[in-house]
């Protein structure tokens, strides 16, 4: 074990996310990538969901009260700048996490997180809008996948220029960095884009040949390895190359955690090609 320094302080970053029971998303994925990364974790609990890879069974939400409260207990005390969110559930949650954020001049990373991989709504009707009108403007970055990049811009996303016009879109109307994620299209590579500041970037790596829902929690683990680089002061574009690194090395050297079923796990060595940001020219 690596000795270090009597009183050294130790970079801080926060989740505002769910429970997964079965331990592969959610506040469980977050804590486990900021730890990875070097990183303290705090969290606030939004909802306790009864799950494992294949299946949500239950969701029990937190009260929006309870989430302020877990909130203004960390920050009482411990040096936060970063913070990321994930499921949110309800719009009362939402606006408490937003009201937060501006209390106390966090950074904020959002995974809009709306409907689990297995199908299951993460998200209240009534809460999207919330959501858009009060939490989206607050963001530095926002890592939606492409289903919900088509619920926040209504439009349907079929193809990698398709995701640059809707990154676009959702930069100029939040302000913000967009990181939209192109796991969901089918190819060889798969293919993630960055809007920010009114230009646009493509980062790619091989799609890889990988154990049925050992992909559970990569949504998370992305958005999470982001808040931690960024908590860790390394330059967005370095950041953003190193997070997709750290997903695809955690889904090649997934874990077996049951018979025959598979985890994305925090990798022992850096097994990702190169991953490059490639500016592209919008028509």
């Amino acid at each position: 074990m690596t000795k270090r320094a009597k009183h050294e302080f130790y970079p801080v970053a926060m989740s505002i996310a769910g429970s997964d029971s079965g331990g592969g998303a959610g506040i469980a994925a977050d804590l486990r990538t900021f730890n990875a990364m070097g990183i303290f974790g705090t969290f606030a609990i939004t909802a306790v969901t009864s799950q494992n890879p294949a299946a949500v069974h239950r969701v029990d939400p937190i009260a929006p009260e309870a989430v302020a409260s877990q909130i203004d207990a960390v920050m009482e005390k411990i040096a936060v700048k970063w913070c990321k969110t994930g499921m949110l559930l309800s719009a009362g949650t939402i606006e408490k996490v937003a009201d937060a954020v501006k209390k106390y001049n966090l950074k904020l990373v959002c995974d809009p997180v709306m409907v689990s991989t297995s199908g299951a709504k993460l998200l209240d009707d009534d809460a999207v809008a919330v959501m858009k009108d009060k939490l989206l403007p607050l963001t530095a970055w926002i890592t939606p996948n492409i289903p919900e990049a088509e619920l926040l811009t209504g439009k349907k996303i079929t193809s990698v220029a398709e995701m640059m016009d809707a990154a676009a879109d959702l930069s100029d109307a939040y302000r913000s960095a967009i990181l939209l994620k192109g796991g969901h299209l089918p190819g060889e590579r798969a293919t993630d884009v960055i809007a920010r500041e009114g230009k646009c970037y493509t980062l790619s790596v091989p799609a890889l040949e990988i154990p049925p829902m050992s992909s559970h929690g990569t949504g998370c683990t992305l958005s999470a390895a982001l808040t931690g680089m960024l908590a860790l002061d390394f330059p967005w574009k370095q950041a953003v190359c190193d997070s997709k690194s750290f997903v695809y090395s955690s889904l090649a050297q997934c874990v077996e955690i049951g018979a025959n079923l598979f985890a994305m796990y925090p990798p022992s060595e850096d097994v990702a090609p190169p991953v490059k940001l490639v500016e592209v020219e919008q028509q």
